[in-house]
């Protein structure tokens, strides 16, 4: 457990899953450094002894997906992707140990606030000084985390493997990108003229580097980091890249996904799951979960226009339009 909270997907690797090619398209090329797994409680470490491999529940899938437009030539080329390919893509983290470390730091820091003189408006803003004894404690352990997502999703992609091998054996799954969202990392940025390494959080965000950035891929360092945003299981993702006025407006940062417009509550009033995944079918999308409710939950409807949001942006200059995919087979957790 401990060697896999410190390796991430460099762990996976050396277990047999993947290869070490993988890694130069992994974030962190696989491991985060300053993981502490002696910050991760028992409890957390617990939670994940059986959960490595799976993708969880909410909006967490599985997607096989066909590219059905490119914005883009010259940098699609560069990611090796075409008008009519199909791609798989998975968006999962850190399962119940990263769920459980987010509710025990929670916790501390509501107390730890206040000593620190700091007022929380609402508990949920729950925070404490990064140099503090229990700022520090959460950086060693979320990093920890950081790296759970990592082999969890190399250890899919290995999976995911096989039974492409099994079923089309001439199929060829390379990897594009493997990003991390809901993280915190430091990072040097420009900031009025001046180069600064600061802590740079990214919630429900995704790291989008432009061109040029030595901690991308050399395959991409003349188009961007590949930006990875997911839509709904009934209309469509988008592949991006990242741009240079990204990194002087956001820190090198944009939207992963297209958002909720309505709470999971008030989608299970809406919606029925059986309804849902009737309705995709008609459309030839087929829909893969244990749960009814859960598909219910990430109805289309409930969540915003992705193509909205992909224009936004790219118009803003956060990162530009590279491809479209639309589902064809979605696996829910």
């Amino acid at each position: 457990m401990d060697e896999m909270l410190t390796g991430g997907a460099r762990w996976a690797v050396r277990r047999g899953f993947g290869s070490k090619s993988d890694l130069e398209r992994i974030e962190e090329y696989g491991c985060m450094a300053g993981a502490v797994p002696g910050e991760i409680s028992a409890r957390a470490k617990q939670r994940q002894k059986e959960e490595m491999g799976t993708l969880g529940s909410g909006n967490h899938y599985l997607e096989i997906q066909e590219v059905v437009r490119i914005y883009d030539a010259s940098i699609a080329e560069a990611f090796e992707i075409a008008e009519g390919d199909i791609l798989i893509s998975v968006h999962c983290g850190s399962r119940g140990l990263g769920h459980q470390i987010g509710t025990e730091f929670l916790k501390s820091m509501v107390v730890a606030a206040g000593r620190h003189g700091i007022h929380l408006p609402d508990r949920e803003l729950a925070c404490a000084p990064i140099e503090s004894d229990i700022g520090q404690s959460y950086i060693g352990a979320m990093r920890g985390a950081m790296n759970c997502a990592m082999a969890n999703r190399q250890i899919i992609t290995h999976l995911v493997r096989e039974v492409f091998a099994d079923l089309l054996p001439r199929a060829r799954l390379d990897l594009l990108y493997d990003v991390s969202h809901n993280t915190c990392k430091l990072e040097d940025h420009e900031i009025d003229g001046k180069k600064k390494s600061v802590f740079v959080h990214r919630k429900g965000a995704t790291r989008a580097f432009g061109p040029g950035h030595p901690d991308i891929p050399s395959a991409f360092r003349a188009s961007g980091q590949p930006v990875l945003i997911g839509g709904t299981m009934g209309t469509a993702s988008y592949i991006l890249a990242g741009t240079r006025s990204g990194m002087e407006i956001a820190f090198g940062s944009a939207v992963h996904g297209a958002g909720r417009a309505m709470s999971r509550k008030q989608a299970t009033r809406q919606w029925q799951g059986r309804q849902v995944i009737d309705d995709m079918a008609r459309r030839g999308i087929l829909i893969r979960s244990p749960s009814a409710r859960g598909v219910a939950e990430e109805a289309p409807g409930a969540y915003k226009e992705v193509s909205h949001v992909v224009e936004a942006a790219d118009h803003a200059g956060l990162a530009r339009r590279v491809a479209r995919l639309e589902p064809l087979i979605c696996v829910k957790g």
